[in-house]
């Protein structure tokens, strides 16, 4: 079973930016895809980006321009930069990995708090 731990969320007023990090406990170049999730109070949890095996990666909508995820392979840790931030992307943000088929990990999470 694959560990992550998420680390760098925090308090940061509209406008101001994070850069959440993932650390996991595997080879992160071995994964079909890392990414970055996110749950607000009373909605479902939504992805924010992905990155496959390949380096391809995508966005929601609603982050595209603001958002970019990397990933360190050498340090196996995965990082999700948020510029521009708002109020609405308030959430608990998850990591993410899909190890193998039908083998995925999830993160404890990491608060983001925006204030206006």
């Amino acid at each position: 079973q694959v560990q992550l731990v998420e680390s760098g969320g925090g308090l940061v007023q509209a406008g101001g930016s994070l850069r959440l990090s993932c650390a996991a406990s595997g080879r992160i170049l071995n994964f079909n895809a890392v990414g970055w999730y996110r749950q607000a109070p009373g909605k479902q949890r939504e992805l924010v980006a992905r990155a496959s095996w390949s380096g391809d990666t995508n966005y929601d909508s609603t982050v595209k321009g603001r958002f970019t995820i990397s990933r360190d392979n050498a340090k196996n840790t995965v990082y999700l930069q948020m510029n521009s931030l708002k109020p609405e992307d308030t959430a608990v943000y998850f990591c993410n990995a899909d190890v193998a088929p039908g083998s995925v990990s999830w993160g404890q999470g990491t608060q983001v708090t925006v204030s206006s």
